[in-house]
């Protein structure tokens, strides 16, 4: 207890002392959110134009969606196995060869002629978001320096959450108004300028060197990896338990007109930025304060929804929410995985990454079925409690506190 006190006025001191962020860390920030950004508004924008192309492909909308589907597997499957073969390259250099493949990826989506040649296009593209999260939480760990890992990972994540709020929003117009391709051949072009931010603005330096393969699959043996892997895809899926049934909410549940969605969207979205935000400062402060109070917090948020989404006085505000407080776990997660596979931090953000999408995949089918089993609309938030609720006794029931502490003193 001494130990931990004593190493925890040292990373206070430490923080007290570092300087302000300076111009170059900057630009290598912003270079890493336009990547993020652009992934994200892709993978959000691809939702919002599911009928476009399965109307110019011939096939039913529940049939198109298997693009999307593919999209998931490229990231669960494919990100993980990506970032393993690529374990000895500079980060610099992966993250280059990672936007030449994005922007590939988009290309032929948007020259797909069948449902099939789409879904692998999508797959292809889907490998590079986990490997690139990680990546880049690395470049941005060197640009921030020691400690502040949690910082260095939000912001990565922040231009995802900016995607939820505008990328997707205008992704989405864009393929109305030029034909769904427009937004993959839009999005290949936000990959063009990353590439470029990267390549004048991410310094060569052999800090950024890889690891071996056999470091990275090292890390893949090691139980408390794959608890919070478990903890992350049980926890985060109350998100989407509400977030893939926003449409719903605004029209069925609370009887408003549909040109809420959007708004109702955007407000879901600024509360994901805010709780990136704090979770990314709440991640280096403390060991796992974050994770539990955005698990509890969010649970909260979603018992309003459950019992009172009908009303739009209470429903905006706990969108806001349950954005925000899911949010804030999120980088805590990173960072206790980097702790718990220190040799392998790019692999554990491809890891996270994963662990997302298993949320989304179980947010939306227990949505699905609490509704199907004639709960109705609102019920996909008791849902996500559920959820949510198991993730967090997992995380309370394998990862307890003085776990956490011997691996913060052996890192």
């Amino acid at each position: 207890m001494h130990d931990h006190a004593y190493e925890g006025q040292c990373r206070s001191a430490e923080r007290r002392h570092r300087p302000e962020v300076d111009r170059r860390t900057t630009l290598i920030l912003l270079a890493l959110a336009l990547g993020t950004f652009a992934i994200g508004s892709g993978e959000f924008g691809s939702n919002g134009i599911i009928q476009l192309f399965a109307d110019d492909l011939d096939v039913s909308v529940p049939m198109a969606t298997n693009a999307v589907t593919a999209y998931a597997l490229g990231v669960v499957v494919g990100s993980p196995i990506l970032t393993i073969a690529a374990a000895r390259l500079n980060r610099r250099t992966l993250l280059l060869g990672l936007v030449a493949l994005f922007i590939v990826g988009n290309l032929l989506s948007a020259a797909a002629t069948d449902l099939g040649m789409l879904a692998a296009a999508r797959f292809v593209t889907g490998t590079v978001q986990g490997a690139y999260f990680g990546a880049g939480a690395v470049v941005a760990g060197y640009a921030y320096g020691p400690g502040r890992g949690g910082k260095a990972f939000a912001t990565v994540m922040a231009g995802l959450t900016v995607a939820t709020i505008i990328g997707s929003p205008l992704g989405t117009f864009i393929g109305q108004r030029a034909g769904w391709q427009a937004l993959y051949v839009t999005v290949a072009g936000l990959g063009l300028g990353t590439g470029l931010a990267i390549w004048f603005w991410v310094p060569r330096t052999t800090a950024l060197d890889g690891g071996s393969v056999r470091q990275e699959l090292g890390a893949l043996r090691r139980p408390m990896v794959w608890v919070m892997v478990a903890v992350a895809g049980l926890g985060i899926s109350s998100i989407f338990a509400v977030y893939t049934f926003i449409g719903p909410y605004i029209t069925d549940a609370a009887g408003a007109d549909q040109a809420l969605i959007p708004v109702a969207l955007a407000v879901f979205g600024v509360g994901m930025a805010v709780g990136n935000w704090i979770g990314g400062r709440l991640a280096d402060q403390y060991d796992y304060r974050g994770l539990v109070l955005g698990y509890a917090s969010v649970m909260v948020f979603l018992v309003v929804i459950g019992l009172g989404g009908e009303r739009l006085v209470l429903l905006f505000p706990a969108l806001f929410g349950v954005g925000a407080t899911m949010m804030m776990a999120i980088p805590t997660i990173q960072v206790l995985l980097t702790r718990f596979a220190p040799e392998a931090p790019t692999l554990m953000g491809a890891l996270n990454l994963a662990a997302l999408n298993v949320a989304n995949a179980l947010g939306a089918i227990g949505g699905a079925a609490v509704i199907s089993a004639g709960g109705g609309t609102l019920s996909t938030a008791w849902a996500g409690l559920g959820l949510t609720g198991a993730g967090l006794v997992l995380f309370v029931a394998t990862v307890p506190r003085r776990a956490v502490d011997r691996v913060l003193v052996v890192a």
